[in-house]
């Protein structure tokens, strides 16, 4: 490793702040959106249950340019990388803000998201590279924070820009954030380089190929695009296209997911886990600002305060999880809390057109809490027993598993509706939509339960402390 600038304690100071702020505008950036979604949708002349496509393709993006991030910037050095970041970013903000139709809107979007992709994770390895492990532990709990400030004030602050001003703001406020930033890597941030091998850009295009075409078959399902024959034959490529990477994989000295690392059994099983259960849960931030839009009429400003409770439970809820853990073990506590979850999302059926607001607080509350623990539970078994050899690679594909539950637990959600909105023994009620599609999804989290019972007392207790 080498570094283009010697590390000053200018840098040393400055360097946490910046990642906070690349953090933070990531955070922000990903709710902001959720309760404008319907004043968006009325602007564009569409449906606010069939805009999903701005949400996932961000997301999509960034989950399948998270493995090129860290080849990048070894190459072609953090500090490079990483102001290309911010300006691939800043500009995506700036055109999204332009937008006058949606696929302009979700191609604005998906060069947001090539920037969002490398920004948060060329930080992270800037940090990792320049502190001593001493003190790592520190500098990590100080930037994730306001990762967790962005979620509590996102929704609030798009339902006030929303409704004072237009929802072009919401990207508006992206800009100078990404002025700043951009002006903080002049002297915050050293420029480290890596010896690197040959990037597999064949696996990137096959992996790429197959998800991409998994989550259009989605998208275009929950739309009610394309007929039956179709869909299939989709399936057949996206499976076709997946099957090829795992073979490429197999026979790859370095590719792009190496699949060694599933002999792995807590991450293994953390990564299927984050991924199945997030089919119920995941889609949850999507759904709630629109059913108190849609379904009760609640303005963005009042949608983005409701859920303030459930982001705040969300921070609140962290530092329970270490205690949990350790007294009852991964097992225990994962299968627990996944069934508690799926109950909790369940309830959210009972709810009807003239349910008073206080009847929703503690639901949403209840939500975020639980939501919480299952999070931190699932990626924090997953990276219990990974070594030095290992654990690069293996909190890469976590974040990518990450990025890639977020997308199909919001696809799926919105097919979910979707499909309530035309089946005929729900009536014309909107909200009525939204409840079975609270308890299809509720009812999914608890049959994910299954994975964690393939999880041994053991499992995980280099990191619980639980044997």
């Amino acid at each position: 490793m080498n570094s283009e600038n010697i590390l000053s304690p200018k840098m040393l100071k400055f360097l946490p702040w910046l990642g906070a702020m690349a953090i933070f505008m990531q955070a922000l950036d990903a709710t902001i959106l959720n309760t404008s979604l319907p004043t968006i949708a009325k602007e564009l002349g569409k449906s606010p249950l069939e805009i999903q496509s701005i949400i996932v393709a961000y997301t999509l993006t960034i989950a399948l340019l998270i493995p090129l991030s860290g080849w990048l910037s070894d190459k072609y050095g953090t500090k490079k990388v990483f102001q290309s970041a911010i300006l691939i970013f800043t500009l995506g903000s700036t055109l999204c803000a332009f937008a006058t139709t949606l696929p302009f809107l979700v191609i604005s979007r998906i060069i947001q998201a090539i920037g969002g992709s490398m920004m948060v994770p060329v930080i992270r390895l800037a940090i990792l590279y320049a502190f001593p492990k001493s003190e790592l532990l520190k500098v990590i709990n100080f930037i994730t924070i306001p990762g967790l400030i962005g979620p509590l004030l996102g929704p609030t602050i798009g339902g006030i820009l929303v409704e004072t001003l237009s929802w072009h703001w919401i990207f508006i406020v992206n800009i100078p954030f990404g002025i700043i930033a951009l002006w903080m890597t002049t002297f915050a941030l050293p420029d480290f380089k890596h010896p690197v091998f040959k990037f597999d850009i064949r696996g990137l295009i096959l992996f790429s190929g197959g998800v991409t075409v998994l989550t259009l078959i989605m998208e275009l399902t929950s739309s009610r695009v394309i007929g039956l024959q179709t869909v299939l034959a989709l399936i057949v490529l996206s499976i076709f296209l997946i099957g090829l990477y795992i073979y490429h994989a197999k026979h790859k000295e370095h590719p792009l997911i190496d699949l060694k690392l599933f002999s792995i059994r807590t991450l293994r099983i953390g990564i299927i886990g984050n991924l199945i259960t997030r089919l119920g849960i995941g889609g949850m931030p999507f759904l709630i600002p629109l059913l108190l839009q849609v379904g009760y009429g609640y303005s963005a400003t009042v949608a983005g305060l409701i859920m303030i409770p459930s982001a705040a439970s969300n921070i609140i809820a962290k530092s329970f999880v270490v205690p949990i853990v350790n007294k009852f073990g991964y097992r225990n506590t994962l299968i627990a809390n996944t069934i508690i979850l799926g109950l909790i999302i369940c309830m959210f059926f009972f709810l009807e057109s003239k349910s008073p607001i206080y009847y929703i607080i503690p639901l949403m509350v209840l939500n975020g809490f639980f939501s919480s623990i299952q999070f931190t539970a699932m990626n924090t078994l997953s990276l219990a027993d990974l070594d030095e050899n290992t654990s690069s690679e293996g909190n890469s594909l976590l974040s990518v598993t990450q990025q890639l539950s977020l997308t199909f637990g919001i696809s799926v959600a919105a097919l979910i509706l979707g499909v309530f909105r035309q089946v005929g023994f729900v009536d014309g009620v909107e909200v009525q939509a939204f409840r079975y599609s609270f308890l299809t999804m509720g009812v999914m989290t608890i049959l994910s339960t299954y994975i964690f019972f393939k999880l041994r007392e053991s499992d995980g207790s280099s990191m619980s402390g639980k044997k």
